[in-house]
């Protein structure tokens, strides 16, 4: 079957790479994806089957047990694993992202310690921002550390953890007035924790709770939480890269590379929305002929393979800039805002192809339809990439009067 989103210049690796997963959705994912999700149900066996793959350490270097890949491998990778089931990319996207986070500002102990076996996919990586009140505002955090001798105490609640049950690595941002004095920026009075845990719920490690799974909409499978921290006492050696203060520019840097992937995901689940809309109008029959025939459809499926090209393509050129060392949030931003934008219209022009059977349960589109929208929440909303797309352009165009 010919195929949208193809990219251009990639190495042999990473066709071969592309090649595995793509098998690995189309037999292991697509055929129980939609059933998995109706039971709100952990995808285990395909979770082990990533691991079985090295997926979890696809982006972490060879030194440390990783296969050393690009951004862009792993954004191609993502966009197959959403065609099969959107949750199965979240699974590794926050995994991912600590990850990530580790590589580029852990200290050499840390590095040592956690890349390893989150490379083997023994560690599973969660990361924490939000808060209950607190929304798009990350500078609104309330969460606290408190220094006591040799060791932290976090007081707290946070909110939206991806992979919060079934992590045993959780990147919690929080602030900490140590060396910050009263009225110093808040966004320079923040620090990452790395706080290691049980997988599970309820209190798992002294001080630190897991309450239970949130029920949501869609973007089922994948386990999202609260966690609640009440005096937890997490080491100094476990401030990532060492020092205090700098937390809030490492979770930024971490979610560029998540809003990278959360692109990939709108463009995988477009991809597996338009296959799904293109085949059944050319099986569904109106007036004498399939509707594919007719022109209102032609006109439908003409757009929507459109904004899957360009979506696919705003999106390579993000991780491709990300993988140069040059600055991409603004690359970022635009395609995390186009694709998730992109995806939920490709996705319900798809969902009106298969007029009143999209309403059923029992056709694929019903899923996808309620899985589009986080991806216009989820590492920021729309409003808050035209804020960063505007401020970045400002930046490239300033008025020289």
């Amino acid at each position: 079957m010919a195929r949208l989103a193809q990219t251009a210049g990639l190495t042999d690796v990473q066709q071969e790479i592309l090649s595995t997963v793509r098998d690995f959705v189309d037999k292991e994912i697509i055929p129980v994806a939609t059933e998995l999700e109706h039971r709100d149900e952990y995808p285990q066996q395909i979770v082990d089957g990533l691991k079985e793959l090295g997926l979890f350490g696809l982006m972490i270097p060879e030194e440390y047990g990783g296969l050393g890949e690009s951004l862009l491998t792993y954004a191609l990778c993502v966009e197959e694993i959403a065609r099969g089931w959107m949750s199965v990319s979240g699974i590794i996207n926050t995994h991912f992202i600590v990850a990530y986070m580790l590589k580029q500002h852990g200290t050499q102990e840390q590095k040592d310690h956690f890349l390893p076996r989150m490379a083997a996919g023994d560690i599973r990586g969660a990361f924490s921002m939000s808060e209950p009140a607190l929304g798009s505002d990350v500078s609104a955090i309330s969460s606290k550390a408190v220094k006591d001798g040799e060791e932290y105490v976090l007081n707290g609640q946070k909110m939206w953890l991806t992979n919060g049950g079934t992590s045993s690595l959780v990147a919690v941002l929080v602030k900490s007035d140590e060396g910050h004095p009263e009225g110093t920026a808040p966004h320079k009075s923040m620090t990452t924790f790395l706080v290691e845990k049980e997988p599970g719920f309820g209190e798992v490690r002294p001080g630190l709770t897991i309450p239970g799974k949130i029920d949501k909409m869609g973007y089922k499978g994948v386990d999202t939480t609260e966690l609640i921290m009440d005096d937890l006492r997490i080491p100094a050696n476990r401030v990532l890269g060492g020092v205090t203060g700098r937390g809030f520019y490492q979770m930024m840097d971490g979610v560029e590379v998540g809003r990278v992937n959360v692109a990939a995901r709108g463009c995988g689940v477009a991809q597996r929305a338009f296959e799904l809309g293109v085949s059944y109008a050319q099986q569904r029959h109106t007036f004498g002929k399939p509707i594919a025939q007719h022109q209102a459809i032609q006109f439908k499926l003409a757009e929507m393979a459109t904004k899957v090209e360009a979506a696919h393509a705003m999106m390579v050129n993000a991780a491709r800039k990300k993988d140069s060392g040059e600055r991409n949030d603004l690359e970022a931003g635009m395609a995390k805002y186009l694709a998730s934008e992109y995806c939920k219209e490709v996705v319900e022009d798809a969902f009106r192809i298969h007029g009143g059977y999209g309403f059923s349960k029992e056709y694929e589109i019903e899923r996808l339809y309620r899985e589009a929208p986080m991806l216009l929440i989820g590492e920021g909303t729309a409003e808050i990439q035209k804020m960063i797309i505007g401020r970045r352009l400002l930046e490239e165009y300033r008025f020289q009067g």
